[in-house]
């Protein structure tokens, strides 16, 4: 796929952007020219082949705690901030004004159709600016030294660069997910200052020039902005253990770190630690979903044009019956899943002047992380065996798309906290849930009513079942992404994904379509063939 273009080659991504401004467009198709370009593929190789090192000490003995990466992952780095992805959904400039968020899942999208690994600070330093907003003076110390587009790796305190990447430190090794349970102590020091004392079992983009970290103070659990340098250079008590040895994600450090009387600032309100960072959670969660998206459209972009090129038993592989119907049915997967993590992003666009788009926001941002996130290891697996050995390869791109996979659907809420945050909502404002479903019922048609009461009588069960949690779960994110492709006017995608998808048959394998669809048109209009 060498030389082709991810954006021009992509009718339903250019289909969703089509309203965005043309200087937005140009960059996109620019951005589509790059990923597929020989030149980004090696640096996605090197950068995940020539993995970060950790150097814990100087020549001299000295703790230094520095992580070296290849030149590969900071030129990722260094385009993906050229382009904005950590700041654009907070600068003022009014060229996407009402698309910020849209505009920004679309270059995330097509980068990571390249590379993911070097993403994971990119979403941190952006979702962490969400969380520094519930303390104003802070963010208005930070954020100038954040926005900038121009990256600075360098190894120096935050007001010498020429701008920032943030990290965050939530998670300990006695309680994972219930961060309540944390043993890090922040003891205060004095003119607003803390001394955070104890450990974090993963804290991820190490290099990261502060974190957001969670610690017990006297009030409880709170949330401190902790820089990694302090103003004079020496290093602020961050003492490195050892990086973590990762299935993927091989490109992007995750660090296992003491803290040692570390200086930082408390954001938010004493023992108001998950309250604060609940905006940077969600804003990470969109993330998981479009990168698991872009993955997904990646690799399946790949399979496509294989068939199309392979010739086995005297024809074109993709002409064969059951690999078309097999590379359909993954095509609506890849686009459903487009299209409701775009959707997202509307909703979190109009979401302050919309009080049905601020609903689907707080209803539907665990529903499309959990379901975008859970099928991309599945589909990429199937996309790789349609190269058949050739996709098991490192030498190729679907292995570490592979490898990839399964991080998104980790990060930040497995799938049951997923589901659990879905019933939370269900309990605590059900009414939301009656707007997104009206937005469903609309968009679907005559036929929409009963995929409604379907979904009612699933919310009926789940509020007294906590196990019936993934049903329901599921279920909305089929039904608002069969009801997005209807909206977006694909009417053929849409039908067949909707007759498949929320026609009640069970399904663990991708080949499921009969032939009332047509195979071929599904595919072509989703993955046309290059010029």
């Amino acid at each position: 796929m060498i030389g082709l273009n991810a954006y021009l080659g992509d009718p339903l991504l250019m289909q969703i952007t089509k309203r965005f401004p043309q200087a937005t467009r140009t960059e996109l198709e620019q951005s589509g020219r790059f990923v597929l370009s020989g030149d980004a593929q090696d640096l996605a190789r090197l950068a995940n082949t020539e993995t970060p090192k950790l150097r814990t000490h100087d020549r001299q003995g000295f703790r230094v705690d520095v992580v070296d990466y290849h030149p590969a992952y900071h030129a990722l780095m260094r385009r993906s901030v050229a382009q904005g992805l950590h700041s654009s959904i907070w600068e003022d400039g009014p060229t996407e004004n009402g698309l910020r968020h849209q505009a920004r899942t679309a270059r995330f999208y097509t980068a990571a159709q390249l590379e993911c690994g070097h993403l994971c600070p990119i979403t941190m330093t952006s979702a962490s600016l969400a969380a520094l907003m519930s303390s104003p003076s802070l963010y208005r110390e930070w954020s100038p030294l954040v926005l900038p587009r121009k990256y600075d790796s360098s190894n120096k305190s935050p007001a010498k660069k020429a701008s920032l990447t943030l990290g965050m430190g939530m998670t300990e090794k006695q309680g994972g997910t219930d961060v309540r349970t944390n043993t890090t102590r922040a003891e205060p020091a004095g003119s607003g200052f803390y001394r955070i004392t104890g450990h974090k079992w993963f804290m991820s983009a190490p290099m990261s020039d502060a974190f957001l970290v969670l610690a017990q103070a006297r009030e409880g659990l709170s949330c401190f902005l902790v820089p990694r340098i302090l103003p004079d250079g020496s290093s602020n008590g961050f003492r490195f253990q050892r990086l973590k040895d990762k299935l993927g994600n091989r490109s992007n450090a995750s660090s296992e770190v003491e803290f040692d009387n570390a200086l930082g600032q408390m954001v938010g309100g004493p023992g108001d630690g998950v309250k604060t960072i609940i905006d940077m959670v969600t804003l990470t969660r969109l993330d998981c979903a479009i990168a698991s998206a872009g993955m997904m459209r990646a690799g399946l972009a790949e399979a496509v044009h294989h068939a199309r090129h392979r010739v086995v038993f005297d024809g074109p592989l993709i002409d064969k019956p059951l690999m078309l119907r097999v590379m359909a049915d993954m095509a609506l997967d890849v686009a459903g899943a487009t299209a409701l993590t775009f959707r997202l992003a509307r909703a979190f666009d109009n979401a302050a002047q919309n009080r049905g788009e601020a609903a689907f926001a707080r209803v539907m941002t665990p529903v499309v992380k959990y379901w975008v996130a859970k099928i991309a290891p599945a589909l990429l697996y199937e996309a790789m065996e349609c190269l058949g050995g050739n996709g098991y390869i490192e030498e190729g791109n679907l292995a570490r798309h592979y490898r990839e996979a399964p991080v998104n659907a980790i990060w930040e809420g497995s799938g049951n906290v997923m589901a659990l945050d879905v019933l939370r909502v269900l309990k605590r404002g059900p009414q939301l849930f009656d707007e997104v479903l009206n937005w469903i019922g609309a968009q679907l048609g005559r036929g929409g009513q009963g995929t409604v009461e379907v979904l009612r009588a699933a919310m009926r069960v789940a509020e007294n079942d906590e196990g019936a949690a993934r049903i329901l779960t599921e279920q909305l994110a089929l039904a608002a992404a069969g009801a997005e492709l209807r909206h977006l006017h694909s009417e053929d995608i849409a039908d067949a994904f909707i007759e498949t998808r929320l026609g009640g048959q069970w399904r663990t394998t991708y080949g499921m379509l009969d032939a009332r669809h047509n195979a071929k048109s599904i595919v072509n209009s989703l993955y046309p063939p290059a010029n």
